[in-house]
């Protein structure tokens, strides 16, 4: 009985100092509220004088051109300048000119179409391709029929589910005329014998039920999914051929293009040059869907297209099968054009407005599949299928910010005021690593930041060197989870660290990145590219953009896989990064960050940046430029290290940055091939 007792009284104790910290928190939120609401009405007041004054309704018409001017500056961002809108208009030319390299131009010529339909594969693989259809446009189906019988690679079956009304019989018609047209193309005693087969449904059982209606026409064992209305590259079956005999692939998907209705498709819209297999991308967005193929027996028995998601089948689809594949293949080619027009999704994702809907339920039903619970799926501004995804924290962990500092009262102030009164996460620790500072008013700061029990500052003895004092000061940390922080940086959103915490706290990752801005709310770091840049090492991806920007795609509105995110705001389980073996100390000033991520990466963990924690950085004020003397030369010695440690990976090219892409340049511009230029 007394065991029994002294139990019930520890959980009671537990309980009321669980009560507590609510309830202190609780109260700690509330102030901080009340503040932000006092200041809210300060401000008001203020401007309501300052309106209401003379001066201020004579100067409209000066204040209105000031704001168009300033407003047009932001929108360009980094090609406000002379200098950089000469770089847009170069970047306008480079995409024009591969809007040309990537329509027919790059179809094979006949010798090359040739050698590729005589190639004799080690496996052998039949590609039954579905494509339901539903009174297309006789022009649009004649097109998609062709662009299959024209495949390089010919061991392949079109199974086509008509699903039509009445008024729409030629449908029919123009499928038995390409049923004849194949046959008589193929010699009768070949295996590959009617490789057209047509079915008409007794009624219109919608996107969902009429491509169920085409697998179970198939053969296959690999299945292909074909819109109606779109064309194929003559290549693209060679290509995924190469993918599953070559990497052993049993998902595939290549890039795509968006090309206007009634015309051909050198007229392209949109370019979409996709990474490779990116789950965090693909929950909030489906980024990979045209071309998709893959193997019968990641089905499992289980349905292709599920009618509860109809308006989104594809996304819940890709979700669920590459979750189970082994090797998801990206074939960095585009060689699928989807067709814009009226009523297309890829005209207009609200000529279809209950797909919103649709994919926000394939997305939760992928996230309760894979274990999780009790997140949030919302639409970004980017674009109502482009979602962030709240993942709910488990407990309540302790988050320890590891913040290097020498002198710099400034930087440092207005960092660490910026977390403590601006958090909403209350369980966090500051280690402030000291590091040679000279200056009195710094180590008078020190002492009065100690008065308060969640900060401390140690000592690190030594020369300059970013990953030593790092691996020191995180050895000294009592938390779950580290959190590296410059001390240039400035939080912006009050739950930057539940943003952070949510990622870092799932198995799969490893190092979890925020967005970072400049004083003029133009990008410095929105995720990492592994090669990009002068020195092909590593460069920040949307560099010099402006804020509002979308980035590449949405990109700047989602949170993402990247190879690497800066260490001037990182989180990691401690767990990890001692796992790791901390920062490469080789690496003193720079790439140790990214060096960590690749390592992490190698080990079998995805990285992510997420644009839903902000904060300034006030880059290099803390330690200058490397730009010149002795700093450029301590650069280039270890940018050699890294390039040297990396090669292998270097040389095939970061998996989340298409190779179309150029590595001059981080805002998305396309490379040109010689031929192009010619």
């Amino acid at each position: 009985m007394e065991r029994k007792d002294m139990k019930a009284e520890e959980a009671l104790r537990f309980y009321k100092e669980a009560y507590q910290r609510e309830k202190r928190r609780g109260s700690a939120l509330s102030e901080k509220l009340a503040e932000a609401e006092r200041q809210k009405e300060e401000t008001q007041s203020r401007l309501m004088r300052i309106k209401s004054s003379l001066p201020w309704r004579l100067s409209k018409p000066l204040r209105v051109l000031t704001h168009k001017l300033i407003r047009t500056k932001e929108r360009l961002g980094y090609y406000g300048s002379l200098k950089g809108i000469a770089r847009k208009l170069n970047a306008k030319m480079i995409e024009k000119q591969a809007r040309v390299q990537h329509g027919t131009a790059s179809f094979p010529e006949l010798e090359e179409a040739a050698r590729q339909r005589l190639h004799k594969f080690d496996k052998e693989v039949k590609f039954s391709i579905l494509m339901p259809l539903y009174n297309t446009p006789e022009k649009f189906l004649r097109q998609a029929i062709e662009s299959v019988m024209d495949q390089t690679y010919e061991n392949w079956e079109l199974c086509l589910a008509d699903g039509s009304d009445e008024e729409h019989a030629y449908v029919e018609q123009v499928c038995r005329e390409y049923m004849e047209k194949d046959k008589q193309y193929l010699r009768p005693s070949s295996s590959l014998y009617c490789r057209i087969l047509y079915k008409k449904l007794p009624k219109n059982e919608g996107i969902s039920g009429n491509t169920n209606a085409c697998l179970a026409m198939s053969s296959g064992n690999y299945i292909a999914l074909f819109d109606h209305d779109d064309v194929l590259h003559p290549c693209v079956l060679y290509e995924y051929m190469k993918a599953i005999c070559e990497k052993g692939a049993d998902y595939i998907y290549c890039d795509e293009a968006t090309f206007k209705g009634n015309s051909t498709i050198d007229d392209m819209i949109t370019l979409h040059f996709k990474p490779d297999y990116a789950p965090d991308n693909l929950r909030a967005n489906n980024y990979i869907c045209h071309f998709s193929a893959f193997a019968r027996r990641l089905l499992d028995g289980t349905e292709l297209f599920r009618t509860e998601f109809d308006g989104s089948q594809d996304h819940d689809m890709i979700l669920r099968l590459t979750s189970r594949a082994k090797c998801v293949v990206h074939v960095p080619k585009l060689y699928y054009y989807w067709r814009s027009h009226a009523g297309s999704v890829a005209s207009d994702i609200n000529a279809k407005s209950y797909a919103i809907e649709a994919a926000k339920g394939a997305v939760a039903a992928h996230l309760t599949a894979q274990g999780y619970r009790n997140f949030e799926i919302t639409s970004t501004k980017a674009f109502e299928t482009i979602f962030q995804i709240k993942y709910e924290i488990l407990g309540n962990p302790r988050v320890s910010i590891v913040i290097p500092n020498k002198d710099h009262l400034e930087d440092l102030q207005r960092c660490i005021s910026s977390i403590t009164e601006r958090s909403t996460y209350d369980n966090y620790e500051i280690v402030v690593v000291e590091n040679n500072s000279v200056t009195e008013e710094i180590f008078a700061y020190y002492r009065k930041i100690q008065e308060n029990p969640m900060i401390r500052v140690i000592t690190y003895e030594g020369d300059f060197n970013y990953s030593r004092i790092n691996n020191m000061g995180v050895s000294q940390t009592t938390g779950e989870y580290v959190l590296l922080l410059n001390n240039d940086t400035q939080v912006i959103t009050p739950d930057w660290i539940e943003e952070l915490l949510m990622y870092a706290q799932r198995k799969d990752v490893g190092a979890v990145g925020a967005k970072l801005y400049y004083e003029d709310r133009t990008i410095q770091h929105a995720g990492v590219v592994l090669g990009l840049g002068a020195h092909r090492t590593a460069g920040h991806s949307h560099y010099r953009v402006a804020y509002q920007n979308l980035g590449y795609m949405g990109r700047l509105c989602y949170a993402q896989n990247v190879m690497a995110v800066t260490g001037a705001c990182l989180m990691m389980k401690k767990s990890l990064f001692e796992q790791l073996g901390g920062l490469e100390e080789k690496l003193a000033v720079s790439l140790n960050d990214v060096d960590l991520c690749v390592r992490a990466w190698k080990a079998g963990y995805v990285n992510v940046f997420t644009p839903f924690a902000e904060l300034y950085h006030y880059e290099s004020v803390s330690r200058g430029s490397d730009g010149e003397g002795e700093k450029a030369e301590r650069y280039d010695r270890e940018s050699a290290f890294f390039r040297e440690r990396w090669k292998e990976l270097l040389e095939q090219g970061d998996p989340y940055y298409n190779p179309n892409f150029s590595l001059d340049r981080s805002d998305f511009a396309l490379k040109i091939s010689v031929k192009a230029e010619a």
